[in-house]
């Protein structure tokens, strides 16, 4: 019998009694500690695939030790531009023994998943103030202003007894007669 199950974000081909390096998981020496993604099971000719998990199956294992990997490692180098990178790497690795492949009977994945979305509360979407009712003016057409010149835009200013116009652009006296 062996199972292909989901630890640490890799699949492992693990059958019971069988010892398996994997990344560091957060369980202390010695601890147990049990994998409900367990992706296939095969006992013989019955072979059962989940989708994407199979729904009661389990697979326990034993913390054995934490160790770290071998070191790796990484040279990088370009050729005639005195370019060159040494670094190097020890992957942090769990240690553990599989005890048990349960096709049925633990606790389903789905009611795990569904027992997890209980307990954390729904957001709720922010409330939206009501916009104050804003007045609009009325303006006078445009654009018989912007067809018109500086010189004669600033003779309409004046008419209207608008002061302080030699300075401003065309544009700007547009706005100020609309």
């Amino acid at each position: 019998m062996y199972a292909i199950v989901e630890i640490a974000g890799q699949q492992f081909k693990v059958a019971k009694d069988q010892k398996v390096f994997v990344h560091r998981l957060a369980t202390e020496e010695g601890k147990k500690i049990s994998f409900d993604s367990v992706l296939l099971i095969s006992d013989g000719n019955k072979v059962t695939i989940g989708a994407p998990a199979i729904g009661g199956a389990q697979v326990g294992a034993k913390v054995l030790r934490h160790l770290k990997g071998d070191k790796i490692i990484i040279f990088k180098k370009k050729r005639r531009k005195g370019y060159r990178v040494k670094n190097g790497h020890r992957q942090a690795l769990s240690e553990i023994i599989i005890e048990s492949i349960v096709a049925k009977g633990a606790k389903p994945v789905s009611a795990k998943a569904s027992a997890v979305r209980k307990a954390v509360p729904k957001k709720t979407a922010p409330t939206k103030a009501k916009a104050s009712k804003v007045t609009v003016k009325k303006v006078a057409p445009t654009q018989g202003l912007s067809k018109m010149t500086v010189a004669e835009l600033k003779a309409m200013a004046k008419e209207k007894g608008i002061k302080g116009f030699s300075t401003l652009k065309k544009a700007e006296l547009i706005a100020a007669l609309s």
